[in-house]
């Protein structure tokens, strides 16, 4: 064979089979390119899936310096002294007695100082504490987060709550932020500032521990925001704040064995402080709602003794005050109050302070039973006065 037959058979093939390779190539690549695997392929709705944003998680707080920043200048340090007064036996006061033993040697009087705390309320002056923290006072001073002090008149005071309104004369006062409306709940961050045994302004941290505490023998009325935030000595009087710095309670009193913190401490809900001071500031004293009645909780125990039904839930009116709206609204003693304006009337306490939130005037709606039948009233709330003698309908 000659050279020149030989290249040609060899290049004439070879071409022939590159141009059917790029054929192939160009029309109908699937035979050559493999499958992708379906397993490793992303579904339609795997890539929705990661492309999506997930559910944002509650943030991590690692501080609340801005929720204090904002509160704290709103917080000041109460001194109060008062005078008292040793009382001497009349020897003391004779000449004789002075010239043979000598004049006695103790002072007839000393000044007893306490400390605590209190919120401005607003900027022209109005500063919310507690009424022990002032109570006989002969002298009030306020110091202020910035330095400043002042002498503060007391403008009045609500000893059934634990509460009294003072007043100082200074400019550029920083007032409270007040909480919304929200109810809180347990579990809500909370903070006390206050001046714990006179170290200074302090703040402590915590959660609510429980709402609507009463039976606790501390006042008239208890309405009670529980803290495990610690409140010493020296806070009563200071604001609880939530984690924004708002204003939600007036810290009042610790439950303790120790004299100090045990992680049990009440404060009084901001409205209720609202309310006072607005009632202070103009009658000097709380108002509030009356309606001349005594009961008891209906208990198993008593239903059994008067042979009424155990499953009835309500309470026992066992007296009734002269002039007082529930009489004038024709209820007996013996009547079992079960819904008071269209809240079951299961617990006194509860009931106490709804009828005392109320104001002079308001109509309270009264569903009781009477022999076994069921009736309605309605009551005109009067004012409760802090002296008011029972008439006995016994």
């Amino acid at each position: 064979m000659s050279k020149q037959s030989f290249v040609h058979s060899i290049l004439v093939p070879g071409l022939v089979g590159l141009s059917v390779a790029l054929l192939i190539l160009l029309l109908a690549p699937q035979w050559v390119t493999p499958e992708a695997n379906p397993v490793s392929a992303p579904t339609a709705a795997v890539e929705a899936a990661a492309t999506s944003t997930p559910e944002v998680a509650p943030t991590l707080i690692t501080s609340y310096a801005d929720a204090v920043e904002l509160a704290a200048p709103s917080v000041v340090n109460i001194y109060t002294s008062k005078v008292i007064k040793r009382k001497l036996h009349p020897l003391f006061d004779d000449p004789l007695f002075q010239r043979l033993f000598g004049a006695n040697p103790e002072p007839s009087e000393r000044v007893q100082s306490s400390l605590g705390s209190g919120v401005i309320m607003s900027a022209d002056g109005y500063i919310m504490t507690n009424n022990h923290v002032i109570k006989d006072a002969d002298q009030i001073v306020v110091a202020l987060h910035d330095g400043r002090e002042a002498n503060a008149t007391l403008v009045g005071s609500d000893p059934e709550a634990d509460l009294a309104l003072l007043k100082i004369e200074l400019n550029q006062l920083p007032a409270i932020v007040i909480a919304d409306d929200k109810p809180l709940r347990v579990g809500d961050i909370v903070m006390a500032i206050g001046n714990p045994f006179g170290v200074g302004q302090t703040v402590t941290q915590g959660i609510v521990s429980a709402t609507g505490r009463n039976r606790l023998g501390l006042n008239t009325y208890e309405d009670y925001i529980q803290t495990d935030a610690a409140i010493n000595p020296g806070n009563s009087g200071g604001a609880l704040i939530n984690a924004y710095g708002k204003l939600v309670g007036i810290n009042t009193a610790i439950f303790s064995q120790s004299g100090g913190s045990e992680g049990i401490g009440f404060a009084i809900p901001v409205k209720v402080a609202q309310r006072a001071l607005t009632d202070i500031a103009k009658h000097g004293t709380t108002i509030r709602g009356w309606l001349g009645i005594e009961v008891q909780e209906a208990t198993p125990r008593l239903l059994d003794a008067l042979g009424l039904p155990q499953a009835l839930k309500g309470l026992i009116v066992t007296n009734l005050y002269d002039g007082g709206p529930a009489l004038a609204a024709g209820l007996q003693v013996g009547d079992i109050i079960i819904n008071i304006n269209g809240v079951d009337a299961n617990d006194a306490h509860t009931a106490m302070n709804q009828i005392a939130a109320l104001h002079p005037g308001d109509s309270i709606r009264i569903r009781y039973m009477r022999n076994g039948k069921s009736a309605e009233t309605t009551a005109i709330a009067g004012q409760r006065k802090p002296q008011a003698e029972p008439t006995s309908q016994k």
